[in-house]
């Protein structure tokens, strides 16, 4: 195109410009717009200014939708976050190691986090932490519960479409399965879990939370063989994390329990107080 030719083409007014970013799914160049071109006309911005500042709004406004979307999508509870996580009680390992785990290098290398410790240590929260900060650095995150995750493959076995549910599942860049120690298998249930980490290996993250040792996992697994072969799966490219320490949930209930017990005795207290005081006023009537 000439010269001549751009100078013959007429302005276009915003508002035809809105249409043609909506048409092209350019939400945030279409709400801006005008009001950047106001800014940029005060300011001297030059067209390139101008479009650079647009572009910058507009993906600033997809990755808020895209981790709005991966939020909804990964059901994590809404109270384990990073900021409600109490630092001091992570083992001074797990502590060290967990600003680099937030990061997600290890979701890029397919590599798995096993989080071990008896119930109440704060595996879940832990764990749960990890997925939100994945999810602001851009990758898909589900949280499910093992036995949930397991009844979901045999409902898809059953109507044939295992596959399809698999490909569902490998969308997501880590898993995290909730509580494995908890889940009794029977065999279908032992063989769609292990076909669930057979296909994610090396591959796709999983973020497993478990109160029971590998030298336990029979119990889940039921057959020597294959429990050898999930562990050797999981293990092979993992970071291992000992939740050790008091529960955190006795620990809250005897922080609850001494409270209680001091407000009990500073009613009583007072109500003393008011009686003694009572007689007091009483005697001088």
């Amino acid at each position: 195109m000439t010269a001549a030719t751009t100078s013959a083409v007429p302005t276009a007014p915003l508002e035809s410009l809105g249409i043609l970013m909506r048409a092209l799914k350019l939400p945030a160049f279409a709400r801006y717009a005008q009001e950047i071109a106001q800014k940029a006309e005060r300011e001297g911005w030059t067209f390139g200014q101008y479009l650079h500042h647009l572009a910058e709004l507009e993906v600033h406004e997809r990755r808020r939708k895209r981790i709005e979307r991966f939020l909804k999508a990964a059901d994590l509870p809404p109270d384990k976050t990073l900021a409600t996580l109490t630092r001091a009680r992570l083992p001074p390992k797990v502590a060290k190691m967990l600003p680099t785990l937030c990061e997600g290098s290890f979701v890029e290398r397919g590599d798995n986090i096993l989080a071990f410790g008896l119930p109440g240590r704060g595996k879940t929260h832990l764990v749960c932490a990890i997925g939100y900060e994945l999810i602001q650095r851009g990758y898909r995150v589900l949280f499910t519960a093992t036995f949930a995750l397991v009844q979901r493959l045999l409902a898809a076995k059953r109507d044939l479409r295992l596959e399809k549910e698999l490909a569902m599942l490998d969308a997501y860049d880590a898993v995290i399965l909730d509580d494995i120690g908890y889940v009794q298998q029977s065999r279908d249930e032992m063989e769609v879990l292990f076909t669930f980490l057979a296909e994610r290996y090396e591959r796709r993250s999983v973020i497993i939370t478990s109160n029971v040792v590998f030298s336990e996992w029979d119990r889940i697994f039921k057959d020597p063989m294959t429990t050898a072969a999930v562990i050797d799966r999981l293990v092979h490219h993992s970071v291992i994390l000992e939740m050790t320490g008091t529960s955190v949930r006795a620990d809250a209930a005897e922080q609850a329990k001494k409270e209680g017990a001091t407000t009990t005795t500073e009613t009583t207290t007072t109500t003393t107080r008011g009686k003694q005081s009572a007689k007091e006023i009483g005697g001088e009537i």
